[in-house]
């Protein structure tokens, strides 16, 4: 009950504006290159993750021509997302920075983006993935980013934390990419991962945060302390 209570209430606090709505995720990174992540720190290996402070406009480097990329769609200020991204990150236990990532490469912060293969929206649901996780309107923002971070933390699971497997599997679906490697040799999905990766350690850095540099990057869990 303490445990539930504690969530409901980051849950609501992440509804209010402030300066300080951005620092409830606290991350730090061991010598394994394992991600730990709290609400709580109780050390200082811990460092905030600041999402303020990577609401730069989308970049023009992401609309490049690769196939995942060819669609249309309006982009928006990544600041219009924050609220949504940080309440998906405590509710399926993932870094909200790797969230932000992965909507920079899919969609460039675009709502009503549309790929050439039919992905739909910011994290680029297919219709059948959308529906298989009562997505019912994927070009909502909360619905998607909350679809698409829990099917993220699925994979997480699926795979053992590794990132780059659950990333490859995220673009090329699970039944191309095996539990234990290695990541599968379509040159879409490699220049993927390749860029969702940048983009995370380029935000790392620049909110402050350790930045993961060991090539296979394990993603823990979220963790909530009370």
């Amino acid at each position: 009950m303490t445990r539930l209570l504690l969530c409901l209430a980051l849950l609501a606090a992440l509804t209010v504006p402030s300066r300080e709505a951005g620092a409830e995720i606290y991350v730090y990174v061991d010598k394994n290159g394992v991600s730990h992540y709290t609400n709580a720190p109780s050390d200082g290996r811990y460092k905030k993750a600041r999402l303020e402070r990577l609401n730069t406009p989308p970049g023009r480097s992401v609309s490049a021509r690769q196939s995942w990329q060819a669609r249309r769609g309006s982009p928006q200020s990544p600041a219009k997302y924050d609220q949504h991204i940080r309440k998906a990150a405590l509710a399926h236990e993932i870094d909200p920075l790797l969230i932000k990532a992965i909507i920079r490469t899919e969609s460039n912060f675009a709502p009503d983006a549309v790929s050439s293969k039919g992905a739909q929206g910011l994290m680029q649901l297919m219709p059948e993935t959308a529906k298989s996780l009562r997505v019912r309107n994927p070009f909502d923002p909360a619905q998607n980013i909350s679809g698409g971070t829990r099917y993220l933390r699925k994979l997480l699971n699926t795979y053992d934390g590794n990132l780059t497997l659950s990333l490859a599997a995220y673009n090329a679906g699970p039944g191309n990419v095996a539990k234990n490697g290695p990541l599968p040799r379509i040159p879409e999905t490699q220049e993927y991962v390749r860029r969702v990766i940048r983009h995370y350690r380029s935000y790392q850095q620049n909110a402050g945060a350790p930045v993961s540099l060991s090539k296979n990057i394990t993603m823990g869990k979220l963790v909530t302390v009370n």
